[in-house]
C-alpha cells in the first residue's frame, strides 16, 4: 500500500511528501514531470521508502485515469489519497480568459473528483482508506484576483462533504484542510503575508492521512496561522 500524493514539486506537496516518508509510508507521487518532482522523489527515497513517480496531467482526465491503473498495479488499494495540487492565475474577472478559468477549475476542482472516483472502488474492498482534500482559507472567502481559485476550493469543501456522506459506515473516511496564507510560491502576488510554514501545514496533512481514527469523516480542519 502507499499514499498517494498529487503536486508533490513544491510547497505543501513536497514538504508533506517528505514527512510521510519520514513516517514509512511508501509513496505514489502523482502530476507532470518536473526536476522539483524528481527531487522532492529523491528526497524521500532516502529516508528508506518506496517513491513511484506516476505522470499525469491533471487537466487531463484519460492521463488520470491511466494514472490510477498504475497506482493500483504497483500498490494496490491506496492507504491515503492526498488531493494537494492546485493552481492560480491572479486575473481580474474581465482579465480572467475561458480558458484561465477551466484550468483552475479542472486541476482544483475536477481532478480531485475524477482521481477518488477511480481509485475508490478498490480502496472500498479493502475497507480501509483516506481521502485529505487540501483546500483553502479561500475555500471560505472571496479574494481579489481570484475568482476561479476560489469558487475551486469552495467547490472542494463540498466535494468533500459529500464523498465522506458515501463513505460513512465504509471504514473509509475524507476531511478538508483549508491553510491561510502559507509561506509558498503560490502566496506570491495575493497580497497576504506568509502565516505558516509548508511543514507545517503537512504535519496536519499527515496526521490525518495515517493517524486520525475516522473520527473527522466529512470534517474541515482551518489553519489561520499565528
Amino acid at each position: 500500500m502507499a499514499i498517494v500524493v498529487t503536486g508533490a514539486g513544491r510547497g505543501i506537496g513536497r514538504a508533506t511528501a517528505l514527512a510521510l516518508a519520514q513516517r514509512g509510508e511508501s509513496l505514489a507521487l502523482l502530476g507532470r514531470p518536473s526536476a522539483h518532482l524528481t527531487r522532492t522523489a529523491e528526497e524521500a527515497r532516502s529516508a528508506g521508502v518506496a517513491v513511484d513517480l506516476v505522470t499525469c496531467d491533471l487537466n487531463d482526465p484519460a492521463a488520470i485515469a491511466s494514472a490510477s491503473t498504475q497506482i493500483e498495479a504497483r500498490f494496490g488499494a491506496p492507504s491515503a489519497v492526498v488531493h494537494n495540487a492546485g493552481i492560480v492565475h491572479r486575473r481580474t474577472i474581465e482579465e480572467t480568459t475561458d480558458a484561465d478559468w477551466d484550468e483552475q477549475l479542472n486541476v482544483n476542482l475536477r481532478a480531485p473528483f475524477q482521481l477518488t472516483r477511480a481509485l475508490l472502488p478498490r480502496m472500498k474492498a479493502a475497507k480501509a482508506g483516506r481521502f485529505v482534500f487540501v483546500g483553502s482559507i479561500s475555500s471560505t472567502l472571496g479574494s481579489r484576483n481570484a475568482a476561479a481559485y476560489c469558487a475551486a476550493k469552495w467547490g472542494l469543501v463540498g466535494l468533500m462533504k459529500s464523498v465522506a456522506e458515501d463513505l460513512s459506515d465504509t471504514g473509509l473516511m475524507a476531511v478538508a484542510i483549508l491553510p491561510g496564507s502559507v509561506d509558498t510560491e503560490m502566496l506570491e502576488g495575493s497580497g497576504f503575508p506568509p502565516r505558516m510554514t509548508p511543514e507545517e501545514v503537512a504535519k496536519s496533512i499527515a496526521y490525518f492521512a495515517i493517524d486520525d481514527p475516522r473520527s473527522h469523516n466529512g470534517g474541515i480542519v482551518e489553519m489561520f496561522g499565528t
